[in-house]
């Protein structure tokens, strides 16, 4: 009698892991399997399946709106607003104001939040885009994630307030709407930081539905999951995606060492294009 509830072999891993590799780039190394097989659970348990091989036939069966399913239940999309905050300072002290001299006649700056999970990355950004472009300007966020359940909650905007643990209350004041009542302990983004986000789905490793080139990406704790041959690859697609002299931010755990050679580090996980 297997300790499962459901039964997991080695084969079922492999496919998983290939599955995984080629629909999202994800590489999934060993020590990952037991958290595979719980947070798979979850969802062969809700489809009311036997087995992982019934669960991974019916993947192929549903095709991607089942992959994304598959591929939400082992990354994580646990995030708050502001997070890692000394990209937002940095962005807000140094790359707009750049901006601001270096696009002062067509007056538009394009920030891409790549892997925006739940919302709040871009909605920090929009922040401090409001806090600091000028009036008149067009100033927009384009917001995407492989997840369209995830880029619904952004579309929405509410949040619980625990979101916003570590951000000053004249920001949470300016920014935001308190529930009460039966929304109480829930917040709600403003109509004016909603509107200059633009949110969409987007596999990274398909082509780019983009029609313009972007100032600034940011691709944060999302190539964590990727090996390093998918790392380059996408590394070099953000660099042809980025105008001259764009800025990259990635994850405190990441990296483009050894990676890719078109972006100078300038610290803190941020990086500058140089070809």
């Amino acid at each position: 009698m297997s300790e499962h509830e459901f039964d997991f072999n080695d084969q079922d891993f492999t496919r998983v892991k290939k599955m995984v590799y080629d629909f999202a780039g994800i590489d999934l190394n060993d020590s990952k399997k037991s958290l595979v097989y719980n947070r798979l659970s979850k969802r062969i348990r809700f489809l009311d399946l036997s087995s992982f091989k019934a669960y991974l036939d019916y993947v192929v069966e549903q095709g991607e709106s089942e992959f994304v399913h598959l591929i939400n239940a082992i990354t994580t999309n646990l995030t708050f607003f502001f997070r890692e905050n000394h990209h937002f300072e940095y962005l807000a002290d140094t790359v707009i104001p750049q901006l601001i001299k270096d696009n002062h006649q067509s007056k538009k700056i394009r920030i891409w939040s790549a892997g925006c999970s739940t919302g709040e990355e871009p909605y920090s950004i929009a922040i401090v885009l409001k806090e600091t472009v000028p009036a008149g300007w067009d100033a927009r966020v384009i917001a995407t994630d492989l997840d369209t359940t995830v880029v619904e909650t952004g579309k929405a905007g509410v949040y619980k307030d625990d979101r916003l643990k570590g951000v000053s209350e004249a920001r949470k004041k300016r920014w935001f709407l308190k529930g009460t009542g039966s929304m109480d302990g829930w917040i709600k983004a403003k109509p004016e930081i909603q509107e200059i986000i633009d949110f969409g789905q987007i596999n990274l490793m398909n082509d780019w539905p983009l029609k313009e080139k972007m100032d600034v990406i940011f691709c944060r704790n999302v190539v964590i999951y990727f090996d390093k041959p998918t790392q380059s690859k996408l590394f070099d697609r953000y660099a042809n995606q980025l105008v001259e002299k764009g800025h990259l931010f990635v994850g405190h755990s990441e990296s483009l060492y050894k990676v890719c050679d078109r972006f100078e580090l300038l610290g803190k996980t941020i990086y500058k294009k140089t070809h």
